[in-house]
């Protein structure tokens, strides 16, 4: 059955993306400054109307792409009706452009604006609200910053951004969680299949039933459907914007190379499904056969049928219906692909100059998460010098997953479990669940930064806590 007019699409670099400096101005005589507003908009979820929030561009697109060697600059004006921030998630800007409530500027009032001005950090990033309600609600965008080589480079780019998404707030789903309801997906139901951890058939996966889950805010009954050449190259660069949802990246026939993780290189490896948890990206790069013909990308729910995904089709290629549901159950996702991910540009050898450690703690009933037992609020300070090397070590002890964020910096991944090795550069890591994660950083950045989960009933229910700059 063919897929309605409106869902075929030509796109050129990426879809919906456009350079921060294509013609989006504010301000008067002498400023120079592309504006991005906070708003509402309405989507069709399958069938139904939805009013969500977003980042828009004053053309009405949706997402940056920043040419080689620009610096980030941008004018946010905030056109809610409620208060809020935005967190540049991959940059690491001065502490006071990082967008995270009072730490150390406000939240914006409504129709109050702020300025932006950083060297920005090149690869596949998104920029989000740091408020877990408003995140829930789709107020997040792709923050892509380019570099020369993919100036050069012979090949087509697609940005897919992931969601989830309620027609309910977040309060009613914690208010449900905290009377000890859970999602379908929660508890060991789906935990056994395909996982090897000793508490597979007790973790605990999805805490949320989701009304739909989005690729590029379209859902499978009406895909977006990308034009490509038969023969050619195609960078996919994805990002996982969910609230509470772990993806499998499925490219089916095609043949990909996953290229970098989190914005940043790593060795090329040849996969054919890849994990991503939330707040991570990946870039894979797929070769599109001579023959041409329609493929779907598809992103799978961990531990569940569900499916969203966009197409890359050639000219007159035919295009299938893809059902909502896969035929079984994906497996959850326990991160070991991790292992196999060695970075591009690692940081030097060197010993640590100080080792911290954390656990993560929670359970879901009652619904409580925390950072070594203290929620946000009566949290442990980790606190580092500049210049200093440091090991952070992060000790699972829940039953549940976790993807740890920290803000204004990047980490190499040094140790998974058991092993010691040179993983990929980050700023996101997938912690399992009772697994142990390993980490390195150069404490180069001062200020106070969040550390944090970005599973958003987690964080909402407290789980951060701050790396302080002391001496």
């Amino acid at each position: 059955m063919p897929l309605s007019r409106r869902s075929i699409m030509l796109t050129a670099a990426a879809a919906g993306m456009a350079t921060i400096g294509g013609g989006s101005r504010a301000g008067g005589a002498g400023t120079d400054i592309p504006l991005l507003r906070a708003t509402t908009r309405v989507l069709d979820i399958n069938g139904r109307a939805a009013t969500v929030l977003g980042l828009v561009r004053e053309d009405g697109g949706h997402g940056i792409m920043l040419p080689p060697g620009e610096r980030f600059r941008v004018r946010l004006l905030n056109g809610l009706a409620e208060p809020t921030i935005i967190h540049w998630h991959g940059q690491t800007p001065p502490v006071e452009q990082d967008g995270v409530p009072d730490a150390p500027l406000p939240m914006l009032a409504p129709g109050a604006q702020r300025d932006y001005d950083f060297a920005p950090n090149a690869g596949t990033h998104w920029m989000h609200a740091h408020v877990p309600d408003q995140e829930m609600r789709l107020l997040a965008a792709p923050l892509i910053v380019r570099t020369a080589q993919d100036i050069r480079a012979d090949r087509q780019e697609v940005v897919l951004m992931l969601h989830d998404y309620s027609f309910a707030p977040l309060g009613a789903h914690l208010a449900r969680l905290d009377g000890g309801g859970a999602g379908h997906g929660a508890g060991g139901g789906h935990g056994a299949a395909g996982h090897s951890g000793p508490a597979a058939a007790a973790m605990d996966l999805n805490d949320i039933d989701f009304d739909a889950y989005l690729a590029n805010d379209r859902t499978l009954t009406d895909p977006e459907v990308i034009r490509v050449e038969p023969g050619g190259r195609v960078l996919l660069r994805i990002i996982n914007g969910a609230s509470a949802t772990v993806f499998w990246i499925d490219t089916d026939a095609l043949q990909g190379a996953v290229v970098a993780v989190d914005g940043h290189a790593v060795e090329p490896k040849a996969q054919g499904r890849f994990g991503l948890s939330m707040g991570q990206r990946v870039d894979i790069q797929l070769e599109i056969p001579r023959g041409g013909g329609a493929f779907p990308i598809l992103a799978l729910r961990e531990g569940a049928r569900e499916r969203t995904g966009l197409v890359l089709a050639t000219a007159r290629a035919a295009i299938a219906r893809i059902p909502l549901l896969a035929e079984a159950a994906s497996a959850p996702f326990d991160g070991a692909q991790e292992l196999r991910l060695h970075a591009g540009s690692p940081l030097l050898a060197k010993h640590p100059d100080r080792a911290l450690r954390v656990t993560l703690n929670g359970s879901m009933a009652p619904y409580s998460w925390s950072i070594d037992s203290r929620p946000w609020g009566r949290h442990r300070i980790l606190e580092v010098g500049k210049g200093e090397r440091i090991e952070l070590t992060m000790e699972n002890a829940s039953m549940m997953a976790h993807p740890m964020h920290l803000h204004g910096h990047v980490f190499q991944v040094v140790g998974f479990g058991s092993q010691r090795y040179a993983g990929a550069v980050r700023d996101t890591i997938h912690v399992p669940a009772m697994g142990r994660v390993t980490i390195a950083l150069d404490a180069e950045n001062v200020g106070q930064w969040m550390f944090h989960c970005h599973h958003m009933p987690h964080l909402a229910s407290g789980m951060m806590t701050e790396v302080r700059y002391i001496g």
